[in-house]
């Protein structure tokens, strides 16, 4: 019994230190999913009703901390109400991570046979949508498809997309260095202020991108446009270049914008311009 009494004191030692750490990581992954929906913005608002309400007590406004008391289980429920979009968002998201699944990063010559295929098609008006899932699993998503699990390569691509095939209206899931699948549905966008002269495959890339943290490329059909959809936003009218730059910074790096030296810069009318095209 002299190892178990050990083992325990060991544990005893250790458990406030492991007791901080699984706190602090469990704070971060709920911080990382607010921050990217609008529960941010909720919770900023719960924040100065809770810093009204400590000066009320503070001062003994009785009147005021009435209102407040009042007000809360109004406000709970409209809370509920508003956004329940984004609530819907973050228990999707903590039903669907994998927090131990295998690196599915692509490789930098991956990203250069996309988006090689992608001046192809562009060149040709034909439209294409490709989707790089990162940690939020697709699975559902890529059931809707034709399953293929091939190598990534330009010529494959541009076979998918090129000509009307069954395949090419649906999305091309690329995961774990393969394409996994093709023809697969896309949830639509749920913004009500998109611009209606989007079509659907970028209301598709921009719903992918809201209901998850993947990365979705797209060719615009109508004026062969290079656009890169990401945490709801849409960046549009890229260059090649630019694409891959903003493909490897948004896959590789993790980021969820670009800042700094490698900031990427749109042409200031580049919004009408791109539009009128659509």
């Amino acid at each position: 019994m002299e190892w178990f009494q050990s083992l325990r004191g060991i544990y005893d030692f250790i458990r406030p230190v492991l007791d901080i750490a699984v706190l602090s990581f469990l704070i971060y992954a709920v911080y990382e999913l607010l921050i990217k929906t609008q529960a941010a913005q909720m919770l900023k608002g719960a924040g100065y009703l809770a810093l009204l309400y400590g000066v009320a007590i503070l001062l003994q406004l009785k009147t005021l901390l009435w209102i407040l008391q009042a007000l809360v289980p109004g406000f709970l429920v409209a809370v509920a109400i508003i956004f329940q979009p984004e609530l819907r968002k973050i228990i999707l998201r903590l039903g669907q991570s994998e927090l131990f699944r295998s690196n599915s990063k692509p490789l930098p010559g991956h990203l250069d046979a996309v988006v090689g295929a992608a001046e192809v098609l562009s060149r040709e008006r034909r439209g294409m949508l490709i989707v790089f899932p990162r940690r939020v699993n697709i699975q559902h998503v890529i059931d809707t498809g034709t399953r293929i699990n091939g190598d990534i390569s330009t010529s494959l691509l541009v076979a998918i997309f090129e000509f009307d095939g069954p395949l090419h209206d649906g999305a091309t899931i690329v995961q774990n260095g393969k394409i996994a699948a093709a023809g697969c549905f896309l949830p639509l966008s749920e913004q009500q202020d998109i611009k209606k002269s989007f079509g659907t495959r970028h209301r598709a890339s921009l719903g992918m991108s809201e209901q998850s943290d993947a990365v979705v490329l797209v060719v615009s059909e109508e004026t062969g446009a290079l656009s890169v959809a990401f945490d709801g936003k849409l960046y549009y009218d890229l260059s090649p270049a630019e694409a891959t730059r903003k493909l490897s910074d948004l896959i590789e790096q993790g980021k969820g914008q670009i800042s700094g030296k490698g900031a990427l810069s749109v042409k200031p009318d580049a919004v009408q311009q791109f539009a009128k095209k659509l």
